[in-house]
């Protein structure tokens, strides 16, 4: 079986470990540990790995977070994945810091990322990973906030949950959705 997991973030380095690109950190983190590099391709960077029987295609977009939908539905058609097989790694600001949520389907949450992938698609029956960046910003700075880095105390925690996120994203390649969400949920 063959699946797509969409890393959510922005390209360029004023980007670079900002809480808005959970999603590219989560998918480097999986890469590392598998030994595999990204190229630059069309609509995205992209990785190829196996987890026993799955084939994993790992894509970072490159059309930035409000047009992720452009990558996400090319990626699909190039490497014929169906919807139900993609997986994708998104912030989420409602969740405390380095929580995990996996749903099949749901609303974008206010996420444009999340938001045009769905417009992209016709709707918003695919799956995610949510992964909690924390909500600590004053009223009015939520845009200033999810473009900021972790201090260093929020980078321990980040590190340690990003390599929980990528036994997520393994165990719903080889086991299903509802493995995932049952085991990587609240944990």
């Amino acid at each position: 079986m063959k699946y797509l997991i969409v890393g959510l973030g922005n390209i360029g380095p004023e980007y670079d470990g900002t809480r808005h690109n959970i999603g590219f950190r989560v998918l480097d983190a999986l890469a590392k540990a598998s030994n595999t590099a990204f190229e630059d391709r069309r609509y995205g960077f992209v990785a190829h790995m196996r987890v026993k029987n799955a084939e994993l295609v790992l894509l970072k977009p490159s059309t930035y977070m409000n047009l992720s939908g452009n990558a996400v539905r090319y990626w699909l058609l190039q490497e014929n994945i169906p919807v139900e097989n993609m997986l994708v790694v998104v912030d989420d600001l409602s969740l405390p810091l380095g929580a995990i949520r996996i749903r099949q389907g749901g609303s974008d949450g206010g996420h444009n990322g999340l938001k045009h992938i769905a417009q992209i698609l016709g709707g918003q029956g695919y799956n995610r990973l949510r992964f909690g960046i924390g909500n600590d910003f004053p009223r009015g700075t939520q845009i200033d906030f999810v473009l900021s880095g972790f201090c260093p105390e929020e980078e321990q925690i980040v590190n340690e949950r990003a390599l929980v996120a990528c036994d997520a994203i393994k165990a719903f390649a080889l086991s299903g959705i509802q493995f995932a969400m049952c085991n990587y949920n609240n944990k």
